[in-house]
């Protein structure tokens, strides 16, 4: 039951309506104002689940969040139980919600959530890629020089990455990618996620910029592409640092410890012999 007073943020299907949580059918039922990405999106849902909204619903998107937060506020202040949707999936995560939830902290009112479906994780769970290390990247810059730039912090890094993407960019999208990421990336293309039509290409981005370049690239898109493979340090690199933190104090075998730690694939015993050597040959 919604509690009077907090702002309560509700995961919405992503395609299916029968992934709609008992929650969240209680939780439209009950609200006195329900902010909504869509309004004609979340009739269609009530209508679906055969939930009737007795409160006022609100429109509430990007165009228009800066002016109608405040009317938010005013509910809450009210004692009045407010809900937030997006049109599919989890409010604030590359949609609407994360000004109204940092208003209502600032004033001191609580925010609760209703969890439920996720295009992200299950995207990320179809992928057959590793998902115990993952960052969602959101929607990649639309121009081809910032999206070059955005992609190319990435390239070293281990975690798996997710995107969003327009079903018009995928092909583009995923040539910058091939790009930036190598074309031997394993990655994987989901589409049209718990609907009817639901696909997952899973293949090289090499392989799979082919096929979008093929195929008409339809439905909603998330892309999920492997993480960089680790590479190990060369100690020989380390070694300035641990003379340069030697001759500020430290002993140098807690120096080569310290240092080590924070490398891959070295262990401080060889760092702090190959130190060692180096200071002696210096001094030498």
């Amino acid at each position: 039951m919604l509690e009077a007073g907090v702002l309560t943020l509700a995961a919405t299907p992503i395609g299916n309506p029968l992934d709609a949580s008992v929650r969240l059918r209680l939780a439209l039922a009950q609200a006195e104002l329900i902010a909504a990405e869509d309004t004609r999106r979340l009739a269609r849902l009530a209508s679906d689940l055969q939930v009737k909204m007795t409160g006022t619903v609100l429109s509430y998107h990007e165009h228009n969040e800066a002016e109608r937060t405040g009317r938010l506020l005013e509910a809450l202040a009210a004692g009045d139980r407010v809900l937030q949707v997006t049109d599919a999936g989890m409010p604030v995560v590359s949609d609407p919600g994360f000004r109204a939830v940092q208003a209502a902290v600032d004033a001191g009112f609580p925010v609760t959530v209703l969890p439920g479906p996720s295009a992200v994780l299950t995207a990320l769970a179809a992928s057959g890629l590793p998902s115990d290390r993952f960052a969602f990247e959101g929607f990649p810059p639309r121009r081809d020089g910032r999206r070059a730039a955005a992609f190319a912090p990435l390239v070293q890094e281990e975690r798996t990455l997710v995107f969003f993407e327009s079903p018009r960019r995928t092909a583009a999208t995923l040539e910058a990618m091939v790009e930036a990421f190598g074309p031997e990336r394993r990655a994987a293309v989901c589409r049209e996620l718990t609907k009817t039509h639901e696909e997952s290409i899973r293949g090289t981005l090499e392989e799979l910029a082919r096929w979008a370049q093929g195929t008409e690239v339809l439905g909603e898109i998330v892309i999920v592409i492997a993480g960089a493979q680790p590479v190990a340090a060369d100690p020989a690199d380390l070694v300035p640092e641990v003379l340069e933190r030697a001759q500020a104090g430290e002993r140098l075998k807690d120096a080569a410890k310290v240092v080590a730690a924070a490398a891959r694939g070295v262990t401080s015993r060889e760092l702090y012999q190959l130190a060692l050597r180096c200071r002696e040959e210096r001094q030498s």
